[in-house]
């Protein structure tokens, strides 16, 4: 044996056991916190209110990227939530929105829908898609799956690594929000605010496990019967004053103002009304402390994982705006929720034994009356309407043969049209696409009409927003022709509710969100160059050594990995 040799399987054999050593030092848990519709700037606006265990914990001891943007177009919650989870954008992914048309069932489908499986408590699935698109009502199919997201995430890549010895579990109000980062590999729990308790479906379940049957059966939900949600602090103590009660949306007698009455628990909309509060983020929370300590997640051999989705401030920002009471009220709840699940993952796990990445699906516009107050003027609410209008039919008609009958819908962000009846015509569906941009961006509101032929070829100019567009794009999900509507111009319908705010723009207000990674060995380092979600991903499969989710797009974060 060479000198060389020996030398090599000497150093072999003395490294190996450190070696093993090593691979053992990985976090016990990997707890993933995403805030529904958190836009990066809010956690500063309203920092000053916050404790110190909390947000502040996570902004002033972790790596805290403050420029953090989405590269996709669509930044609506299914997008966001699958991309974080796959580390990739939806032309990856495949969730182009909330809702896309399914040319083979010629319907409306809802992002997590799946006919396969049942909900495993009847009548569970009822008003799960509410708020699943702005401009349709949809009637989906009772069941839940992830088996519509077209990647691997970042949970299935680790169930992999341990050969399904990685505990994996997910917790949100929203079935969509809680499916995505359990991915394909875990088990999810979402609120259902018809039974008023976290539900699943038999994809991941034939019968609730005996926890969950008592953590229902105790009924917190109606322990806020008859009550109200009121102020947490004295009203000189917030940075905001109350808003124009106008701009704001009284549903079902939540009323405008402070304070909202959740009503008694029989009242019909009582569960809804606690979604839209902090108590929904409260319920979600005690659950998923539960879930931590009944299925001792962080105490076996191989790094488990709980990602919990707190929904509340997106539901109330529809409601309310950014710029309003209820808004910051709202985050000063949630930072004390956040302060408590992060205690109880103290005492369970140990935060120096937790690697934590504290994230949003996408970020949020300010209500158009509130910059229009400020001197904006150009915000503006837009008609869905007038998309099908007198000028479109009437080229159409002139240059094709069509009626409106060659358009089928418009599902955010696409308008489909209707391929059969445009090939019975023997019109060239390219040209039908082109048309139909072409009228449609001369409405006002709206600053872009691509098609996805343009899409296809490449043909787009080469802006931001143009590749956010060509990001978006599926060829069996996204529809002809992708309209992108002006600087904080949007639909402020949902579900027939007319709201205050809502996203799903290229903009930068609605891209941007904060990425924070906390615990277990990271240091604490305020962020300034540009990063996307999309790194969170590849990130975490490279802190543990494991491999990347199959699309993932995105970058590893020096910060976070070097020591």
């Amino acid at each position: 044996m060479s000198s060389l040799l020996s030398s090599a399987v000497l150093a072999g054999a003395l490294l190996s056991p450190f070696q093993a050593v090593a691979n053992d030092q990985q976090p016990k848990l990997v707890l993933q916190i995403t805030v529904d519709g958190l836009r990066g700037d809010l956690l500063e606006r309203y920092k000053s209110n916050f404790g110190q265990a909390g947000f502040r914990y996570l902004m002033e001891e972790g790596a805290y990227y403050t420029n953090a943007h989405y590269q996709h177009g669509n930044t609506e919650t299914i997008v966001g939530h699958v991309s974080l989870a796959t580390g990739a954008p939806p032309s990856v992914h495949g969730m182009v929105g909330n809702v896309w048309y399914d040319r083979s069932e010629e319907r409306l489908v809802y992002n997590v829908e799946d006919e396969k499986y049942n909900m495993l408590t009847s009548g569970a699935g009822v008003n799960q898609a509410t708020e699943i698109d702005p401009t349709q009502k949809v009637a989906t199919k009772d069941g839940r799956s992830p088996e519509p997201i077209l990647s691997t995430t970042f949970s299935d890549e680790l169930a992999v690594s341990s050969n399904g010895a990685s505990k994996i579990f997910s917790v949100s109000v929203k079935d969509r929000g809680a499916i995505s980062l359990a991915g394909h590999s875990g088990k999810a729990f979402w609120f259902s605010k018809a039974q008023s308790e976290f539900v699943t479906s038999n994809y991941y379940y034939e019968e609730y496990p005996e926890w969950v049957t008592s953590w229902n059966s105790k009924k917190l939900a109606n322990e806020y019967s008859g009550q109200r949600w009121e102020l947490a602090l004295d009203s000189n103590k917030y940075t905001l004053e109350e808003g124009d009660p106008e701009h704001k949306v009284d549903l079902a007698g939540f009323k405008r103002t402070f304070p909202h009455p959740y009503g008694p628990a029989s009242f019909k909309y009582y569960s809804t009304m606690l979604t839209l509060s902090p108590a929904g983020d409260e319920l979600t929370a005690n659950f998923a402390s539960t879930l931590l300590k009944e299925e001792q997640l962080g105490k076996g051999k191989f790094t488990d994982y709980l990602a919990v989705s707190f929904s509340a401030n997106d539901y109330v920002i529809h409601m309310y705006g950014p710029s309003s009471l209820e808004a910051e009220d709202n985050l000063i709840r949630l930072d004390r929720t956040i302060a408590k699940l992060l205690n109880d993952v103290d005492a369970q796990v140990g935060l120096k034994n937790t690697l934590i990445v504290l994230s949003a699906d996408h970020g949020v516009p300010e209500a158009s009356p509130t910059v229009n107050a400020l001197g904006y003027n150009q915000a503006n609410y837009f008609d869905k309407n007038t998309l099908l209008n007198e000028s479109l039919i009437s080229r159409l008609q002139s240059e094709f043969g069509l009626g409106k009958e060659a358009i089928r819908l418009y599902a955010q962000p696409y308008v489909y049209l209707n391929h059969d009846v445009i090939s019975k015509k023997g019109v060239d569906l390219t040209k039908v696409q082109a048309v139909v941009a072409d009228e449609v961006s001369k409405i006002k509101g709206v600053a872009f009409a691509v098609t996805s032929t343009d899409v296809q070829n490449n043909q787009l100019p080469d802006t931001r927003v143009m590749q956010l567009v060509k990001n978006n794009y599926h060829p069996q999900r996204s529809g002809d022709v992708y309209l992108v509507f002006a600087p904080r111009t949007y639909i402020n319908d949902m579900d027939g509710l007319t709201i205050a705010s809502t996203h799903g723009s290229p903009w930068r207000y609605d891209t941007h969100v904060p990425v924070i990674f906390a615990g277990y060995d990271v240091e604490a380092n305020k962020i300034t160059h540009e990063i996307t979600p999309y790194d969170i991903a590849p990130t975490l499969s490279n802190k543990l050594g494991i491999t990347q989710p199959s699309g993932a797009v995105g970058q590893v974060l020096s910060e976070v990995i070097d020591d």
